[in-house]
């Protein structure tokens, strides 16, 4: 097995500096955002979500950011889902991007909220539409016997859409995620890397550098 100690790379590409950072982080995230897209960084929209349980206990996993608001990010899902469970239980969570080809990191965290059943509608117009259908046949989290099993519920709901305009699922749609701190994170050489945070205190944006 390879020596997970010998494993390390230095950073080198750019710097982070209060001069650069923009008021508002929400238009901070846009501009690297932005960069990410022109730099062709694979998925860029690609974000870790952990929620947790009300007693605490964490879960995480990838999914598409889908719209970037002034109060916060969007994602969508199934509301019967496991996340879904959490985010009833618990409002608050954690996005976190990494554009390893830009060697940054954004941190996120937040409270999460439903948007919209209008908001939701107008997103699952302009899916593809076999993932529409997805939405419908997809028991997200629950256990099932095997794929055929899925494969079905897709194969029947494809049947029973044939001709007709694919609405969507009652219990799939939209979160979003307001932030109350937001880190960008640029890495350095020898570990010294560039971390500014953004607190929200009293409704204002408060900047600060963190020590790596």
């Amino acid at each position: 097995m390879t020596n997970l100690f010998n494993i390390r790379r230095d950073f080198t590409l750019k710097t982070l500096d209060e001069s650069e950072a923009l008021p508002n982080p929400i238009d901070m995230f846009k501009l690297w955002f932005d960069e990410a897209i022109k730099s062709e960084v694979l998925e860029p929209n690609a974000m870790n979500l952990a929620t947790a349980t009300i007693d605490g206990k964490p879960s995480s996993r990838i999914v598409l950011l889908k719209q970037i608001k002034p109060e916060g990010f969007v994602f969508f899902t199934n509301y019967d889902s496991k996340k879904a469970d959490q985010i009833a239980a618990n409002k608050y969570c954690a996005l976190n991007f990494a554009w390893h080809e830009l060697e940054r990191q954004v941190r996120i965290e937040g409270t999460v909220e439903k948007i919209s059943d209008e908001e939701s509608d107008s997103y699952f117009e302009v899916r593809p539409e076999k993932s529409k259908l997805g939405a419908w046949a997809s028991p997200q989290s629950q256990v099932i016997p095997n794929r055929q099993y899925l494969e079905k519920l897709n194969a029947d709901f494809e049947l029973r859409f044939t001709g007709k305009t694919i609405t969507r699922p009652p219990n799939w749609g939209g979160y979003i995620v307001k932030p109350y701190l937001i880190e960008f994170w640029q890495g350095r050489k020898s570990r010294l890397h560039d971390r500014l945070q953004y607190r929200l205190l009293n409704n204002e944006w408060k900047i600060e550098r963190l020590a790596p």
